[in-house]
């Protein structure tokens, strides 16, 4: 991996403990919207089929954590080296929690210098795809409602006294902000890589901590326009949103696809972990 970064193309709210506990899922729009861009044809072929990788850490563990619709679900785990309530649940890409994503994890709790449990959070229910074409089955063909199952099974699982924060690609960026919208108050940050945003403001003026969004100027599906509506509804909803702009394209932080942006990527990966350290008051 160049540099050591596999930062894939990765890469659901309205809250209140309650609520969270109850609700089918929230609202939606947002990942319904992002699935629908697998329809396009110049979203798919802006994905390059993963190259075979097979990870070979041992620091992570697999988990299987309870949901509220009954059917179990999984997660890869890499746990603190010592007993703490931080959390940094890992939202994959549309191709499924592959080893590229634990390899990413294992790098992001390694960074956090393994004082934060790092939980990748499988969203297809153990469905891996290992080209565009079954990845964007895959991810038209989630249930919103078993989604929002799972985020919520993952964030019981942390504890009702976790500070959590998220991270995501792609599909995985529009999810981590849906969880930090669940998350409610124990929701310490959001960090978002070219995935769709929420734009209901009512439901934004329920978040509770500060979102760091990477956005590739380029990007035929969250495209320039996309990202300034996000922006204003942040503004108007009274919340902090950093959004960091690049010019480069959709996915342009995966190392497999031809239009990686090392630079790019770096400086995104440097701004990441600082915002990280930061809401974990490392």
């Amino acid at each position: 991996m160049k540099k050591g970064f596999f930062v894939t193309g990765l890469l659901l709210c309205m809250v209140g403990s309650a609520f969270a506990q109850t609700a089918p899922c929230c609202h939606t729009d947002a990942i319904t919207e992002f699935a629908t861009l697998a329809n396009r044809e110049d979203f798919r072929m802006a994905h390059k089929d993963p190259l075979p990788y097979t990870y070979q850490g041992t620091t992570g563990a697999d988990i299987t954590f309870s949901t509220a619709d009954g059917k179990p679900a999984h997660g890869f785990l890499f746990k603190a080296s010592t007993a703490t309530d931080r959390y940094l649940l890992v939202y994959q890409e549309w191709y499924g929690l592959n080893d590229y994503i634990k390899k990413q994890s294992e790098k992001l709790y390694n960074d956090l210098e393994g004082k934060v449990n790092v939980l990748a959070v499988d969203m297809y229910d153990q469905q891996v795809a290992t080209n565009r074409q079954d990845a964007a089955k895959l991810m038209q063909g989630a249930s919103k409602e078993r989604l929002g199952a799972i985020m919520r099974g993952a964030i019981a699982y942390a504890g009702k006294s976790a500070k959590i924060a998220s991270i995501g690609w792609c599909f995985g960026g529009g999810i981590s902000l849906q969880s930090g919208l669940l998350a409610g108050a124990q929701n310490i940050g959001v960090v978002m890589y070219y995935g769709m945003p929420e734009k209901d403001v009512n439901t934004l003026r329920t978040l509770q901590a500060p979102v760091l969004g990477f956005f590739g100027n380029k990007d035929k599906g969250i495209t320039p326009q996309v990202v300034d509506e996000f922006e204003k509804n942040m503004q108007e909803a009274g919340k902090t949103l950093t959004a960091k702009r690049y010019d480069a394209d959709h996915g342009f932080a995966n190392p497999s696809n031809p239009i990686f942006d090392s630079v790019a990527t770096e400086d995104a990966y440097v701004h990441a972990l600082a915002f990280l350290k930061k809401v974990f008051a490392l």
